[in-house]
């Protein structure tokens, strides 16, 4: 599978990680150059230096033949139009993008965007574990 992750934070270089070990054609795309060194010195994907919502860049990235589309920075509203240009301009099949704001989920989910809400899985995760207690 062909995957561009865009960022390359401690969740982006983690998902780079497992996916290049897993076997998969990845590019980690991050606008800031020091954050490849999260991926280490043997990482054998390639590293696109630049902006998630360029097209060009993109288009260096190989987004016109992924497979998948991950945008996991820290910048909800970056993840949301990154995503949408990877579904929408170039036909990515999979556009999976994280939002923090639960209430942003459902609007994007429509669009066709597959949302990653770390506030509701966090939210949950809690509720599970104080209903042990129970």
């Amino acid at each position: 599978m062909n995957i561009v992750i865009l960022g390359c934070g401690r969740t982006g270089s983690y998902l780079a990680k497992k996916m290049v070990m897993e076997g998969h054609q990845v590019s980690v795309v991050d606008s800031n150059r020091t954050s490849f060194a999260l991926l280490g010195p043997d990482f054998a994907g390639e590293l696109i230096l630049g902006t998630g919502i360029d097209e060009d860049v993109l288009i260096r990235a190989g987004i016109e033949n992924a497979d998948a589309f991950v945008a996991v920075t820290n910048h909800e509203n970056t993840n949301l139009m990154a995503a949408q240009v990877a579904k929408y301009t170039f036909q990515v099949p999979r556009a999976i993008c994280r939002v923090e704001d639960p209430a942003r989920q459902e609007i994007y989910r429509n669009l066709g965007l597959e949302i990653i809400c770390h506030t509701i899985w966090e939210v949950a995760k809690v509720d599970e574990i104080l209903a042990q207690d129970k």
